[in-house]
């Protein structure tokens, strides 16, 4: 049974995943902390949290709040900085053989290509995606990602700092994703992750008062599984790189949704929250329903939705 994918950049160096199941950004620390629980490195990459030029101490609490079937999240990327990941963390990763791809975000497009250029030729790194839902600074806080230009931009930079494989990460807060798509594609993406989380808040009726110490947050979990499944299933038959799934995906039926609709890959976030082993249980149900339907080949069911 094949279950792997590669990700090979336009500097010829690959990215293999033995199997399409990822953690999601932000939801798994540094790969660490789940040790515990299970065998991290059965999985077929771990994307490390959000990381930035600089340590950052994250948005005022709260930070996260339950809504029905999800979260909203307001981190607002609390992380060690690169230095720390490439002192402390990446040592870890280079005697792992699980691949594992560094998110990283900024505040302008030179932040981009530093960050990108720092983690290029750092022993433990395999790759990176880029996080476009970021505010650029020089537009006023426009998100990056709403804008295909501006989307095209980042990329374009980070690809002339980096031969790691690259992917980007959407957002789904745009008025057409598949422009988005195409011009980070067209600017050296080699493959890209579908979707970031959905824009939203929550109010506290007590108080009176928005929840989020920040107002507003990052809706993710299973209620917005049909939103990403619809965006995949758009992106996918825009561009020819793969793309990762990701949004809401909490069971291997979920997984399976995603493979159908295009995706290549998935990632596992939110739903690690109630069950950490949830990534791992994912992978084994694509297996079995692999070996139900005799599928040799993962890239058989890739897409089948749209055939």
């Amino acid at each position: 049974m094949n279950l792997g994918l590669q990700i090979t950049a336009t500097s010829r160096r690959s990215l293999r995943l033995s199997n399409p199941v990822m953690t999601a950004s932000g939801t798994c620390g540094y790969g660490t902390e789940p040790g515990h629980l299970f065998d991290i490195q059965k999985l077929g990459a771990l994307v490390c949290k959000g990381t930035t030029l600089e340590p950052k101490e994250g948005n005022p609490q709260p930070r996260i709040a339950e809504t029905a079937s999800g979260m909203l999240n307001s981190i607002g990327l609390e992380n060690i900085g690169v230095k720390a990941i490439i002192r402390d963390k990446a040592p870890v990763w280079a005697k792992w053989s699980l691949p594992v791809i560094v998110n990283i975000a900024g505040e302008k497009v030179e932040d981009y290509a530093r960050l990108a250029g720092m983690l290029d030729e750092v022993p433990g790194v395999s790759g990176l995606e880029i996080n476009i839902s970021c505010p650029n600074v020089k537009a006023g806080g426009a998100e990056f990602g709403a804008d295909p230009a501006l989307a095209a931009e980042v990329t374009a930079a980070v690809r002339k700092a980096t031969t790691l494989p690259m992917m980007v990460k959407l957002t789904p807060n745009t008025s057409d994703i598949t422009k988005v798509a195409r011009a980070v594609a067209d600017a050296g993406a080699d493959a890209l992750t579908v979707i970031n989380t959905l824009k939203g808040m929550a109010i506290d009726t007590a108080r009176r008062r928005p929840l989020l110490g920040n107002i507003s947050g990052g809706m993710s979990g299973p209620a917005i599984k049909p939103v990403a499944l619809y965006m995949v299933y758009q992106v996918a038959k825009t561009v020819k790189i793969p793309v990762v799934g990701c949004g809401g995906i909490a069971t291997a039926d979920d997984a399976i949704e995603f493979i159908m609709a295009g995706a290549s890959a998935v990632q596992v976030g939110t739903a690690a929250f109630t069950n950490p082993r949830a990534p791992l249980d994912i992978l084994e149900g694509i297996e079995r329903f692999m070996a139900k339907e005799k599928i040799e080949n993962l890239s058989e069911l890739v897409g089948t939705a749209r055939k």
